[in-house]
Formats: structure tokens, sequence, C-alpha cells
């Protein structure tokens, strides 16, 4: 009898050690169980570590439940499993499944808005990366109320969606990210820099709407601060901005910018038209980044009235008109008859 018990604990103990090795050969073993690619797992907020489980079996992430408890009891990691969309493309062992989850690793795609542009060309970048459509961006971008409490002139939210790179989960919606690009703008265009521009007589509708025109006159930082003091100096004596920018919005809000300006597009009417009304524009023509933005409520002090491009992306300024106009001769009409002799010579 002794020796039939000792014989059933031996298998018994064999057996256990032989399920014990199959054990940790799972949690040990690099494991994919999905037929695709890749496979995406979205873990909710709240979730316990049995449905976290069970959520990455049933998406062949990991081969069974036991597995998983006891890779994460070996861990110690229970509490520290996050949130999240994850994306999986490669075999894994529970351990590092585990420590993907610990360390947050969320899935995220990168959508960036350079400085400039208007709603309609993020509309257009942000149904270009797959999240929506061009049209919901549109209308979440409609929604001035987000904006209201800085600016309740505001109609819509052209220049408070912040240009930046923003990385978003693959579900983001566009009501979303354009509350993510005004809270960005609320943070950049904090509270110093507001009272300063409100020492030079702008309120943030004002503000936003010369960065706006900084932004669009100029792609060189240092040039900036000076672009925004001309600007400033034409407003206070009362002199029209003339800004072409201005223009060009107005013409392609109508659908009519073809890419050049004409003599005749400076008197389109437009509201929009600073060649035509004196004073700023209604609204911002576009998203200032963060150097214009700081442009308007640092000017710098200078006593220009007047600024032409060189034609290499900076620009010549003049105190005087008789100073402007040489300018304009040396670097525009000089710079052109140039231009088309050397096409006529290289022609013959």
């Amino acid at each position: 009898m002794k020796r039939l018990l000792l014989l059933v604990l031996v298998v018994v103990l064999a057996g256990a050690g032989w399920y014990g090795r199959q054990i940790y050969e799972r949690v040990e073993r690099p494991y994919r169980g999905y037929a695709g690619a890749e496979q995406f797992v979205d873990l909710p907020p709240g979730a316990s570590t049995q449905v976290i489980g069970r959520t990455l079996v049933d998406a062949g992430v990991v081969s069974d439940p036991l597995s998983f408890r006891i890779a994460l009891w070996q861990t110690g990691a229970a509490r520290r499993l996050k949130a999240g969309e994850y994306r999986f493309d490669r075999p894994m062992t529970v351990r590092e499944v585990i420590d993907k989850l610990a360390r947050g690793e969320v899935y995220l795609r990168p959508i960036t808005f350079p400085e400039g542009l208007r709603i309609r060309e993020m509309a257009e970048i942000y149904e270009a990366h797959g999240f929506g459509t061009a049209e919901s961006f549109r209308s979440a971008a409609s929604d001035a109320s987000i904006i209201a409490d800085l600016d309740p002139e505001a109609h819509d939210l052209e220049g408070y969606l912040f240009p930046e790179t923003y990385d978003l989960p693959r579900h983001t919606t566009a009501a979303q990210l354009v509350r993510m690009a005004v809270a960005r703008f609320k943070q950049v265009f904090g509270e110093d820099l507001r009272q300063q521009a409100l020492a030079h007589g702008l309120n943030v509708h004002r503000a936003v709407t010369l960065a706006s025109l900084v932004e669009k006159e100029t792609a060189r930082p240092e040039e900036r601060p000076i672009v925004a003091a001309v600007y400033l100096n034409r407003l206070r004596i009362g002199m029209g901005l003339q800004s072409d920018p201005t223009v060009i919005y107005a013409l392609d809000r109508a659908g009519l910018y073809r890419g050049n300006l004409t003599r005749d597009n400076l008197r389109f009417d437009s509201p929009y038209n600073t060649y035509r009304y004196a004073g700023l524009p209604p609204a911002p023509i576009a998203a200032p980044g963060r150097s214009s933005l700081m442009a308007v409520a640092e000017p710098a002090d200078v006593g220009y009235l007047y600024f032409v491009s060189r034609n290499d992306g900076s620009h010549e300024f003049a105190r005087t008109l008789a100073e402007h106009n040489r300018n304009v001769y040396k670097y525009q009409v000089l710079y052109f008859r140039q231009k088309r002799f050397e096409g006529l010579r290289q022609r013959h």
C-alpha cells in the first residue's frame, strides 16, 4: 500500500513538474495568434486585469489567461497597466506585452499643421491623414464658443488652431483635435503675452489678427517683430496696412485667387482688403505660430513704415516713402527687369 501511495505521489509530482514547465514555456515563448500584419487592442480606462487578459487573448496577442496571470504575478505590474489603444505587429512574450502596457506605449499617429494655414487647409490635412472628413473638421472649427472666453468677437476658430504636431489616437474626432489645438493656443498665447499685447492697444482679437498678417508676410522669425512694428506704426497714424496676404485671403474666400496678384486684385471690394479699407481686417487670415504671436506682444522698437521683398525670403525696411520707392526700384523693378533679360538671352 505504501509503495502504491509513493508511486502515485511520484506520478503527481512528475505531472505537476511537466505542467509547470509547460506554463513556464508559454510565458517565455513569443506568441502571435492574429492573422494580419498588425493587431490593435483598445483597453478602456478602469478595466480589471481579468478583462485585460481576456481582451488580449481574444485578440491573439496572448495565448491564454493563465499565462497572463502568472506573468502579471511575476512582474508585479498589475497596478501599472495603462488604458489606451495598443498596436502589436510581431510575436511577443507575455512579459513583453505586460511591459508595453505598463509603459503606456499607446499607439499614436502624428498630424502636423504648419504655421500660416487656414482652417480649410488644416481640414484637408486632417482628411489626408485618414482621421475623418474635411467637412467634419471645418464644422468643428466653426464652433467659436471654444474661444469665446478670450475672444467674444470670433465667428469661428480661424487663427486659434495652434499650428503644431499633434500625436493622436487613431479614432480622434475632428472636435477632439480642434479642442486640443485651441487649448494649445491658449497655453502658448498665455496671460503674460496677452497683457503685453494689450499694452500696445491690442486685445486678443486684434492681436491674433495682426499676428496672422505677420505670419503670412515673412517666414523669418528675426523679421517678425519688425513687421509687427511696421503695422503697429501704421495703425498708430491711421495709415492703411496695404498687406498683400489680406487681398489673397479675400480673393481666396471668394474663389477668385489664381496664384498671382494683379493691380485689379488690389481694388477687390472686401473688408479683408487692407488696400481698400483702413485698419486691421475683420478677423485672422491664418494660424500664427509662436514667434508671430510673440512679435505682436513684443514688437521691435523701430520707426519703419514700409518694407519690400528682397526676393530671397527677406525684406528691406524703410522709414520714408522716398526711401521705400528706391528699395522698390532696386528689388522689384530692376530685379524683374534683369530676370526678363536673362530669360530672353537664354532663349536666344
